[in-house]
């Protein structure tokens, strides 16, 4: 069962640190009759004791396994060993017992005072630790000898009632009226007092709270101070008669309410607090809720970390000596005992964060942690988290971030995915929806994505366009939906949205036809895509006008690409009636290739002259098939002179376009580049004589001509008396031309002759190289062996640098006007490479 917390004031936005519920079962039926007075806590079991002088064991869920009627009275402090095989129990009559769990073993003794408290040894199971402590009006140590007799021994008295006690290890502390003492048990040696600050506060109504949170460290807390205590090695050299430890407070500070228990968690303490309010109404204290803080204790002071106040039964009776709060060893487990109650607190798990996070509506971090925990979680789903937060988002009006949240949460779930659909269908958010849809893995029912198809063609033809263009047309039925676009064509005919959208389904009803008339009526630019896609070409033949009207680069490029398919004539056919597009597509296919539309050449110089004349001259150039006098006669008519020159220079006629230059052009640069490239002596003597009276033309010839013709020609004609612009400077550039040229023939002189002779020198050394002669070689002219047989015999050889060889005797003799013999093979006139260069006797 759980059990409700919080603050008295307010409910807190933090979460809690730990979680409560009631230990019930065999709990409740026992404090249904009876109080708890008292209990203690191990790993595998719970001892509680009761006012009627009984003590319980019970299991962790609260079930009760064994029974022990100890007294007829209050059972005041019940002790276990660290095993969990031994337990020691004492009484408000006097009453000690110490026995086993499992053995026989067991110890009875009754005091003539109330016994407040006992402890035994943690290792009491081992045989050489058989001790307990027994407090009252003074602290006995009692031990087992080795007759397995008991004998005790006092270890405080003087001080008042002893009232806590806690053993750890091989150190006892105590707390009696005065403070808090510590025994070494193996020094025997007391090492500590810590006296005790509000003396003001009764003993038995505020008693003190010890708690060991390791083998060295004690925690004292008594009215609201706190105090940490550590003990310490004493050096060798402080000894003298001091004992071998002491003890150091290192933590002191003081809480706001009173302290009933303490525990260690960590580095960090859980107090248990016994809390007094005063009531606005009539001014009078009344006994609160107790509270449970976690603080992180500080040198002087703390810090909280959480705050619980718990409603525990019967709490506004109560006082502080009433609670108690035990810990187990090795679990964060903590036991609120009150009289009427007892609460288990421990810490919460990812399932409890994942509570109070759906608690806050906090479900964005709830999910996420379900996802990040998803292995370790029991009680939570991801897909329930994520339901209540699609739901919570929905009821908030966040209708696309809950639409959003379903690709994270659904996932491929399609059942799921059409529920909500549904559910975003009555509320009349299905435009919502839409964008996150699943569109392959999984496939919703072809009705999902109709009915959202329907929602936006009614109120929103751009949405529905973009939804086309999205989902792939297997999702729906195309009929159905192109029906319905055509019902609403009926209505706004013209709309180029709902045309577009149309020619797209219709390429997903495989439509093309359709499609593409669609596209051409639009001028769409994916009308290419389409046809190149959909392999329409067979469609197009009688709307290529279209197409060039549309995009003429594209169309002409898509038309040369695909001659196989739509001919070159079909082309110019069809473009007969527009020429501007059908120069466009010669155009293009001349700069391709020149000698494919090689029929169309003489229709294209009508069509370069009258709308593409900067590329007419460049298509007179480069076209091989252009009939001359035809493109003569066109150039004439229309006086293009550049191209008129050209195709008179082509024709042969030289002077008349030399003439038309002079003439027309009045350009003496172009009239002398034209003469350059004829290199005429004749067209250089006309350009002379219709130059000599024109003094600007003489001085472009003057600076000019000089690496052509000989400019004494020209000087020569020139009248007296003429004045010549800037002929000063002409005749210096002509002499300076003339100088460089005499440079340029002296240095390509000395090149030749350093490279003539580095190539003689390279053939001497070539020819100065020994021959290899070998059986293997044979005569050119008879075809025997070289070398004779009988190498005594003496023969005559002849090796030409061509590394032929001959018999002497099968050579011609040389006659007398020409001594030198020379290869019959290689060279038989001339002397060259062939010459003789060895002869050899033996």
């Amino acid at each position: 069962m759980k059990i409700s917390y919080g603050l008295q004031e307010e409910e807190s936005e933090e979460e809690p640190k730990l979680k409560y519920e009631r230990l019930s079962n065999g709990v409740t039926e026992i404090l249904q009759k009876d109080a708890a007075s008292c209990m203690t806590v191990h790993d595998k079991f719970l001892a509680l004791g009761t006012h009627y002088g009984k003590v319980y064991l019970l299991d962790v869920q609260g079930n009760i396994t064994q029974k022990f009627d100890v007294s007829p009275v209050k059972i005041s402090q019940i002790s276990l060993d660290e095993s969990g095989e031994h337990m020691g129990v004492c009484s408000e009559d006097g009453k000690v017992q110490v026995f086993g769990l499992y053995t026989g073993e067991e110890f009875h003794e009754t005091f003539d005072c109330p016994i407040k408290i006992i402890a035994v040894h943690p290792h009491f199971v081992r045989s050489s630790c058989k001790q307990f402590v027994t407090g009252g009006k003074k602290l006995l140590l009692f031990e087992r000898s080795w007759m397995s007799r008991w004998k005790s021994s006092v270890l405080h008295e003087g001080e008042g009632n002893i009232r806590s006690v806690k053993w750890r290890d091989h150190l006892i502390a105590w707390a009696n009226n005065m403070g808090v003492k510590i025994f070494d048990i193996t020094s025997k040696q007391r090492i500590t007092n810590v006296p005790r600050d509000d003396i003001s506060l009764r003993p038995d109504m505020y008693p003190c709270s010890l708690c060991w949170k390791d083998n060295v460290t004690l925690i004292i807390g008594w009215g609201t101070s706190i105090k940490i205590c550590s003990v310490k090695e004493r050096h060798a050299g402080e000894m003298r008669d001091l004992p071998s430890r002491y003890v150091e407070i290192v933590s002191q500070f003081e809480m706001e309410f009173y302290i009933s228990g303490l525990a260690p968690l960590c580095d960090q303490l859980v107090v248990l607090s016994y809390v007094k309010e005063v009531s606005e109404k009539t001014d009078k204290e009344y006994c609160a809720r107790p509270r449970l803080d976690i603080i992180q204790p500080l040198p002087e002071t703390c810090e909280e970390i959480s705050s619980d106040a718990l409603t525990v039964r019967g709490f506004q009776e109560n006082e502080c000596r009433d609670y108690h709060l035990e810990c187990a060893e090795g679990e964060p487990l903590f036991y609120i005992v009150s009289p009427r109650d007892v609460v288990v607190a421990k810490e919460r798990d990812q399932d409890d964060h994942i509570d109070w996070l759906l608690e806050k509506k906090k479900y964005e971090e709830a999910l996420m942690a379900a996802e990040i925990s998803q292995r370790t979680i029991k009680r939570h789903k991801i897909l329930d988290i994520g339901l209540a937060y699609i739901n919570h988002l929905v009821e908030k009006g966040e209708y696309d971030m809950a639409a959003r949240k379903c690709l994270r949460i659904l996932g491929k779930n399609a059942a799921l995915w059409e529920y909500e659909v549904y559910k975003f269908k009555e509320i009349r958010q299905l435009k919502a929806i839409s964008p996150y849809l699943p569109r392959g893995d999984p496939v919703l029912k072809p009705l999902i994505y109709e009915m959202i198809l329907h929602e936006f063609l009614e109120s929103d033809y751009e949405g529905f366009a973009t939804l086309i263009q999205e989902w792939p047309g297997s999702l729906y039925n195309t009929s159905v939906i192109i029906q319905a676009v055509r019902d609403h064509l009926k209505k706004d005919g013209h709309n180029r949205t709902l045309l577009k959208t149309l020619a797209e389904l219709y390429t997903y009803d495989t439509n093309y036809g359709s499609a593409l008339e669609i596209y051409l009526t639009l001028r769409h630019k994916d009308v290419f895509k389409l046809i190149h896609k959909h392999n329409l070409f067979s469609s197009i033949k009688d709307k290529i006008v279209l197409l060039m009207d549309f995009d003429s680069e594209k169309a002409v490029d898509m038309l040369l690409d695909n001659e196989d398919k739509i001919s070159i004539k079909k082309v110019v056919e069809e473009l007969e009636n527009r020429p501007e597009l059908q120069h466009v597509y010669l155009h293009k296919l001349f700069k391709r290739d020149h000698h494919k539309g090689q029929c169309y050449h003489e229709k294209q110089i009508s069509l370069y002259a009258e709308y593409d004349r900067p590329n007419l001259l460049p298509f007179l150039r480069d076209s091989t098939h252009c009939p001359l006098e035809k493109a003569l006669e066109i150039c004439q008519q229309r006086n293009f002179v550049e191209e008129t020159v050209y195709l008179l220079s082509r024709m042969g006629n030289s002077r008349s376009a030399l003439k038309m230059i002079m003439e027309e052009l009045h350009d003496v640069d172009k009239a002398i580049e034209f003469a350059k490239e004829q290199d005429d002596a004749e067209l250089w003597e006309d350009l002379i004589l219709y130059s000599i009276d024109k003094p600007p033309f003489i001085t472009g010839l003057l600076n000019n001509i000089g690496t052509h013709v000989d400019p004494i020609l020209l000087i020569h004609r020139i009248k007296e008396g003429m004045e010549i612009p800037n002929l000063r400077d002409s005749l210096v550039k002509i002499l300076q031309d003339y100088n460089l040229q005499i440079l340029l023939r002296e240095g390509c002189k000395k090149i030749l002759v350093a490279d003539s002779l580095s190539l003689l020198k390279k053939m001497h050394r070539t020819q100065m190289k020994g021959v290899l002669v070998d059986e293997e070689n044979i005569c050119e002219s008879c075809l025997s062996p070289i070398l004779p047989s009988d190498a005594a015999k003496p023969f005559s050889m002849v090796v030409f640098h061509c590394r032929h060889m001959f018999h002497k005797e099968c050579l011609p003799v040389p006659s007398m006007n020409s001594p030198a013999q020379f290869c019959n093979i290689c060279s038989a006139k001339t002397r060259g490479p062939g010459s003789g260069i060895l002869e050899l006797k033996k």
